[in-house]
């Protein structure tokens, strides 16, 4: 059962597609905006009974799961994609910038325009950038406006000659559960939102993870399942895994010997999963880009074992194909 939905970012700090998503080492070292507390929004990060809410730890094995797991290097631990850089430019994670309905709107040229929203995305100097304004990475900007509740999300996200250009762009309503239509990418390669799968700091420190939390793999099969709505993968050989696909760690894991922070991460792994979003560095997990985590949270994550986790059949929670309510 999905639990309420938390307000959006109450206590959120300025910390801040169809690319892979790696541990990026980013090539400018300019320093990031400054981290601003801003105020409480009545946004909540999508609805209560929206799949990224819902509780899978009940749910059954997807029958696929053996399979699945044969192709996605489980002889490794997991990576949080985030955390210190160590004076390596900002650190790692991805940013949130969070706006009002007064940030001036600006026009951006895409890539894959066919299955971009076109509309006017609030970007602008204050836009914070995944791996900074120079990286050659993914790129990603995430920019929340509280004040209409709207989330904003573009992949390869650059300034040139005075324009906005990105691969892909992405609208959601945050007060909704409407998808995308089916086929059409977002700034992430399955289609889905970036912002409800990452991790973030806040919600360590106060014990409120109450989502699943996204996360990459080299090799996927051309197929996604509901509520993804796209793919990006090489093979139609059903036994790789699909972008949407939900993994659950282990209930029987035992994490008594990591940090408490870290106890609260792998019990929401337990209790909401992992989803497959992009392709990348097999079992890298994101999360937001933070000053404040802690070192030690970073290393006990790196002792989660991959081979511990399960894919769960998600499809008894859909109530429509179109939306991502879960019954």
């Amino acid at each position: 059962m999905p639990v309420a939905s938390r307000t959006l970012f109450p206590a959120l700090l300025f910390a801040g597609g169809l690319g892979v998503s790696t541990l990026l080492v980013p090539s400018d070292a300019s320093t990031p905006v400054p981290e601003k507390p801003i105020a409480k929004t009545r946004c909540s990060e999508f609805p209560a009974d929206n799949w990224w809410h819902a509780d899978v730890s009940d749910l059954p094995v997807h029958p696929r799961s053996p399979a699945w797991l044969s192709h996605m290097s489980t002889d490794r631990e997991l990576h949080p994609d985030f955390g210190p850089s160590y004076g390596d430019g900002p650190g790692y994670g991805i940013p949130i910038t969070v706006v009002d309905k007064s940030h001036r709107r600006v026009k951006v040229s895409f890539h894959y325009a066919s299955e971009s929203d076109k509309v006017r995305y609030p970007l602008g100097k204050d836009t914070r950038i995944e791996g900074g304004r120079n990286s050659d990475g993914d790129r990603h900007a995430i920019v929340v406006d509280k004040s209409r509740c709207k989330l904003y999300e573009t992949f390869d996200t650059r300034k040139t000659d005075g324009k906005w250009r990105a691969g892909s762009g992405a609208v959601w309503s945050l007060k909704r559960n409407r998808l995308r239509p089916d086929g059409w990418t977002s700034a992430d390669a399955a289609g889905l939102p970036i912002l409800p799968g990452l991790l973030r700091w806040n919600e360590v420190k106060a014990d409120r993870i109450d989502h699943a939390i996204r996360f990459t793999t080299d090799e996927t099969s051309s197929h996604h399942l509901w509520p993804a709505r796209h793919d990006a993968g090489s093979t139609d050989d059903l036994d790789y895994p699909p972008m949407g696909a939900r993994f659950r760690l282990d209930a029987s894991y035992d994490a008594s010997g990591l940090s408490p922070y870290a106890q609260r991460v792998v019990a929401a792994m337990k209790t909401y999963g992992l989803v497959l979003a992009d392709n990348g560095s097999p079992w890298y997990f994101q999360g937001e880009q933070h000053r404040k985590w802690p070192d030690r949270l970073i290393e006990d994550l790196k002792q989660i074992p991959a081979d511990q986790f399960v894919a769960v059949d998600t499809s008894s929670l859909m109530v429509d194909p179109d939306s991502g309510q879960v019954g």
